[in-house]
């Protein structure tokens, strides 16, 4: 979901629209003569002309508070992808969402190019067990074709009843026609972190999407992993596809991991958009070697935590460039079921970058792919001898078929997932260089030196 911030409607200033007043002024009057915040007279004119055509000659009748609501969303949508009016059913769809339960397909979505581009599927949800993927365009809903709808419309196309199917039509770079695909809803139920020890030392952290008890949820998986392995070495921070969600949440997850550092800040023209987030004294991993995996479904919050750990030199940011959404969106309610969704800033990593319409580039670059091991011939190991000598420091024997099941195992991780498996070499790397203990003949010749 895009990076918020709520504003309840407690201390919101709300102009409500009533009657069109035309200033107080010659129509000879230059634009350079237009006193400072008064609306430029001739664009009035020009738009109460069409405004008037429209409801004296268009082919259906359409009500004066259609067409007004059709001027509100037109003015929102021209200004960027993220801003828009949401009307009752996605203001509440909105506040849903950030509870991590929700109708529809599983997917957050944008506008490019009047489609509707995937940002990125969320996991364990109809659309990503259906195959969509980051970056996918949708043309077609159905037998409606997307082009003219706006993102509520499209959004509300796409939700329906638990068990209804959907069909998609898509464009996906590298297929040369569109495809449909046939998505079956279901409630949405997101879970926002997961982990796990993948091998002995080295832990797994995943944030699917930033929920509003997300940051605590972090914290609760690091004692978790540390408690199920007490000799961790290293943890992998998976972000890839998160498409965002609540600011506060990014900056309790990036807090995690830094010790009493600025997150993020964020500027813009209105007098409360220029703020300031910190992380609080203390790392919960206790400074322990960190990889953080993106992808260009990782967007918005995704971004602001890869920016920050990458900027205070916490961790070391693998994969592929993410999607590069830099703006904070502000929900503004007009009324008790109407709000519109405005950019009001920009927000900035701890160096001053801007990572809007650029993303985060990671320190080190893997691309997804399909990667085979080449499988090692069968052979002895002395281990496997007869008679063979046993090891004189009474270290474990290595025989083939231990070798074998080793391999197995990192086999398929490699299968699986490319990236995730460079991760984890990468981190044995970190720790050996980092955390991991001098080699004995080492400690050896420098006594030796002394």
């Amino acid at each position: 979901m895009p990076l918020r911030r709520f504003l309840r409607p407690l201390g919101v200033s709300v102009l409500a629209l009533t009657t069109i007043s035309l200033p107080a002024w010659s129509e000879e009057q230059g634009a350079a003569d237009k006193p400072e915040g008064r609306l430029p007279l001739n664009d009035l004119r020009t738009f109460t002309k069409v405004y008037d055509h429209i409801r004296k000659g268009y082919v259906e009748e359409v009500t004066d508070s259609t067409l007004l609501e059709y001027a509100i969303k037109g003015m929102l949508s021209e200004l960027d992808p993220h801003s828009s009016y949401l009307d009752a059913t996605s203001y509440d769809d909105l506040q849903v969402n950030t509870r991590g339960e929700f109708g529809g397909l599983g997917i957050e979505v944008g506008m490019e190019n009047g489609f509707v581009k995937v940002i990125s599927p969320i996991d364990d949800t109809p659309a990503r067990r259906a195959g969509v993927e980051a970056g996918d365009l949708i043309i077609k809903l159905g037998d409606k074709s997307v082009k003219g709808m706006s993102l509520s419309e499209a959004v509300k196309e796409m939700r329906g009843p638990k068990g209804s199917d959907i069909s998609v039509t898509i464009v996906r770079e590298g297929i040369d026609q569109p495809f449909d695909l046939t998505i079956t809803r279901d409630i949405i139920k997101v879970q926002s972190v997961r982990s796990r020890i993948l091998e002995e030392g080295y832990g797994y952290l995943r944030v699917a999407q930033f929920q509003l008890g997300t940051g605590q949820d972090v914290v609760r998986a690091i004692n978790d992993l540390k408690a199920e392995d007490p000799n961790l070495k290293g943890m992998i921070l998976d972000l890839r596809n998160n498409p965002g969600g609540v600011l506060q949440s990014s900056v309790e997850v990036a807090d995690a991991f830094l010790n009493e550092a600025l997150v993020v800040y964020t500027e813009g023209r209105i007098a409360n958009a220029d703020l300031q987030y910190s992380a609080k004294p203390g790392d919960e991993t206790d400074g322990l070697p960190l990889v953080v995996l993106i992808n260009d479904g990782s967007a918005s919050a995704s971004e602001i935590v890869a920016g920050a750990l990458q900027d205070h030199r916490r961790a070391v940011i693998m994969g592929t460039e993410s999607f590069g959404k830099g703006s904070v969106q502000t929900v503004i309610p007009i009324s008790e079921e109407r709000a519109i969704k405005l950019t009001t800033a920009l927000y900035f990593t701890p160096s001053g970058r801007s990572i809007q319409a650029q993303g985060i580039v990671p320190d080190i670059i893997v691309e997804r792919a399909k990667i085979t091991a080449i499988q090692p011939r069968n052979r002895f190991t002395e281990a496997d001898l007869s008679g063979h000598l046993n090891n004189v420091n009474g270290g474990a024997e290595s025989k083939s078929k231990d070798r074998e099941a080793a391999q197995r195992n990192n086999g398929e991780l490699l299968d699986r997932d490319n990236q995730l498996y460079e991760a984890l070499n990468l981190l044995k790397g970190l720790h050996i260089f980092g955390k991991g203990k001098q080699h004995p003949v080492t400690k050896m010749a420098s006594a030796e030196d002394q």
